[in-house]
């Protein structure tokens, strides 16, 4: 008799662990195999795609001699590691120069290390809607918000800016 009460009195128990079990939602699987990607992994990937559109237009306005002090300024905190020194210098070259697509996608990349992934995309974007379009400058834009958009979840978004790289390139005419 003992153990049939005793059987009785664990069956709300096991009801309730089961009813419980059911309420749980489960982990979407793109969510919970989401690759990570670093920093330095983003920064490469926007290297790469400047470096991979060297193509027939490359923009490159006369650079103001203050604002291309502070810019090698901050390129050599970059280099020893000194991010916020390099966001600092970038920020009086933008005050100079406030409509800069180089300066502002060269503060999106320092705001990436920063970590500042908001302020980065912002920059990305508005240094596309300044610059020519076309070349270099505009495959990092685009790879910059592709980067980020991935980074944020954001998938549609990421392959959106990823067909936006493409358009960034302009066949050169064939010279015999």
């Amino acid at each position: 008799m003992f153990r049939r009460a005793l059987r009785l009195s664990a069956a709300p128990a096991s009801l309730v662990v089961l009813l419980l079990a059911a309420c749980s939602q489960p982990v979407a699987p793109s969510q919970a195999t989401r690759p990570t990607v670093s920093d330095e992994q983003m920064l490469s990937s926007i290297r790469a795609a400047g470096e991979k559109e060297k193509s027939v237009i490359d923009v490159n306005p006369l650079r103001d001699p203050g604002v291309a002090a502070l810019q090698d300024a901050a390129e050599g905190d970059l280099r020893v590691g000194k991010y916020s020194d390099a966001a600092t210098k970038l920020d009086q070259a933008l005050k100079i120069s406030p409509n800069s697509p180089d300066l502002l996608q060269d503060r999106a990349e320092v705001a990436i290390r920063l970590k500042d992934y908001a302020n980065a995309e912002q920059m990305a974007h508005r240094s596309w809607d300044l610059g020519p379009k076309l070349g270099p400058l505009c495959a990092r834009n685009w790879q910059t918000i592709a980067e980020l958009r991935r980074h944020a979840g954001d998938d549609a978004g990421a392959a959106n800016a990823s067909k936006s790289v493409a358009q960034c390139h302009v066949e050169g005419m064939q010279r015999y």
